[in-house]
């Protein structure tokens, strides 16, 4: 599905983050990616999103270069970017009312697009269905991450793009977004990529975890995880171990 094919990429007046560097990722697989600060993790789902260019090679998406922002490709931020002025329901409706502005174009939404659709099922699924009248100064830090999820799972995406979704979450909030994710991203077919600097979070979410060093990266490094999100996964010694080695190749980096 994505192909990121010797990419060279730098901001200005910066050293390169990437130089000829090329990652795979097929269709329906569960990645995070994992780095020390500043390796180039953010830039990297950017440039999978259509918010960066590299200065060389292509990002193409089902043999498609990327030159703007695809509509299929979902996007969540750590920040959440809800509307303070607008409730939980009206902020899971605004890329709906986006698209219904723009039409199915194909550039802004699809050419495809279910104008029936409700958000109200979704919030339902993500538990918030009580809260949608609320503003998001009135919710929990959990209720606002699925709030911006139901908003862009409403979409219908098939790529979606997670960047330190759950970072500033506390742990049992944590982990119980995470297991929620892996369910939906399984229910739609979703192929997911997740940007995260915590070590247990690759190591239970991504059944493929792709491994940055330092600037500049030139070659992809993937540790395969077949048992991620597994049911007991967190309390067994695989687990335990590949932490233990995702720790080891951080500190030699």
């Amino acid at each position: 599905m994505i192909e990121v094919d010797s990419i060279t990429f730098a901001y200005p007046s910066s050293s390169p983050i990437f130089v000829d560097f090329s990652w795979q990722v097929g269709r329906g697989e569960t990645w995070t990616v994992l780095g020390p600060s500043g390796c180039g993790k953010s830039t990297l789902l950017y440039l999978l999103a259509g918010l960066q260019f590299p200065q060389k090679g292509q990002v193409r998406i089902d043999g498609k270069a990327l030159t703007r922002p695809r509509p299929q490709t979902g996007l969540i931020l750590q920040d959440y970017g809800l509307l303070p002025w607008a409730t939980v329901r009206q902020n899971a409706e605004l890329g709906l009312k986006i698209r219904g502005f723009y039409g199915p174009d194909g550039t802004h939404a699809p050419t495809q697009v279910d104008w029936d659709n409700s958000v109200l099922p979704w919030l339902e699924r993500l538990g918030i269905q009580a809260v949608a009248d609320h503003y998001p100064s009135q919710i929990s830090g959990g209720q606002r991450q699925r709030t911006a999820i139901a908003r862009t799972l409403v979409l219908h995406p098939d790529l979606l793009l997670m960047d330190e979704p759950f970072s500033s979450l506390d742990a049992p909030t944590r982990e119980g977004l995470q297991t929620l994710i892996l369910q939906l991203q399984a229910e739609n077919q979703l192929t997911l990529v997740m940007v995260t600097h915590s070590i247990e979070e690759a190591a239970f979410m991504g059944k493929k975890i792709l491994l940055l060093t330092q600037p500049p990266i030139h070659q992809a490094s993937i540790i395969e995880n077949s048992q991620a999100g597994s049911e007991g996964y967190r309390k067994s010694e695989a687990y335990l171990a590949l932490c233990e080695t995702l720790r080891t190749k951080l500190e030699q980096r």
